[in-house]
């Protein structure tokens, strides 16, 4: 536990060191941490539920470019699968394909 505790101690900031500080176990300090930043259940499910959201709906905008679509396309990606979401590479291609505009059709279709 005091190892643990002082592992702890040394991976966070002075504003986490603070925050866990006055916690007597290792396990009462990781949860602290876990909730601080990850949140409940709860809390999870409900991101979880909104990035799917996005996913789903996700389009290219008119005005963007392909690397800014991607961006925040792969942005989405990675925060579901931070939460333990994730989709298969075949489907994030698909997905990707189905999202281009039209003028984008000959390229999809190539590929």
């Amino acid at each position: 536990n005091s190892k643990a505790k002082h592992v702890l101690f040394c991976a966070v900031g002075p504003n986490e060191f603070n925050r866990i500080s006055s916690c007597d176990s290792a396990k009462e300090m990781w949860d602290l941490l876990e909730i601080t930043y990850e949140g409940t259940n709860q809390v999870k499910e409900s991101k979880i539920s909104m990035l799917v959201h996005e996913y789903e709906l996700f389009v290219m905008h008119d005005s963007e470019c392909i690397s800014d679509m991607f961006t925040r396309f792969t942005t989405i990606t990675n925060s579901l699968k931070n939460l333990g979401k994730s989709y298969s590479n075949q489907e994030l291609v698909r997905k990707i394909l189905r999202c281009l505009p039209k003028n984008w059709s000959p390229k999809v279709t190539a590929i």
